[in-house]
């Protein structure tokens, strides 16, 4: 969704509310992300103030279950048209045709927020190395096996 922001620029305490849904492309994303909130224009300062909210779908990072989870992604940044030479870019969301890409800028939100590992809880046991038993199920059969990088210091015992 592309929204013209000619009219926030120039006058000052105009806003444009923002309310729709997007689907991603990611198949992990189980419903359309839903966004709401607004842009305006207070004291000069151009600003979109949004949240994202959605359902995905991933694995426990130690024993591997499917997992749905549901996210609520703040979308905040300050627009600007242009930037002067000593100004830093990575403070402000540069939108030089005054046309904005709110799928493009909260997809990025969304895919920052999005932790890079998932557990089923906190205390997750994992999968036995060795026959693949989930170990939250209780201990498997296997022997542990020893780590052969040890075996230099039985030696000193």
């Amino acid at each position: 969704m592309y929204i013209d922001l000619l009219p926030v620029f120039d006058n000052e305490g105009e806003r444009v509310d923002i309310d729709y849904s997007f689907r991603q492309d990611d198949e992990n994303f189980a419903t359309p992300v839903s966004v709401s909130g607004a842009i305006e224009n207070r004291t000069g300062i151009v600003r979109i103030g949004a949240t994202a909210k959605f359902d995905y779908t991933t694995q426990c990072a130690r024993c591997g279950k499917p997992l749905l989870r549901h996210a609520t992604v703040p979308v905040k940044h300050i627009l600007v048209s242009h930037l002067d030479g000593d100004e830093d870019s990575d403070e402000f969301i540069v939108v030089e045709d005054r046309k904005l890409d709110v799928d493009g800028l909260v997809s990025e939100d969304v895919y920052l927020a999005i932790p890079y590992k998932m557990l089923c809880k906190p205390d997750c046991k994992g999968l036995c190395p060795v026959c693949g038993a989930d170990w939250n199920e209780g201990p498997c059969a296997c022997q542990p096996v020893a780590d052969p990088r040890w075996d230099a210091l039985k030696d000193l015992l």
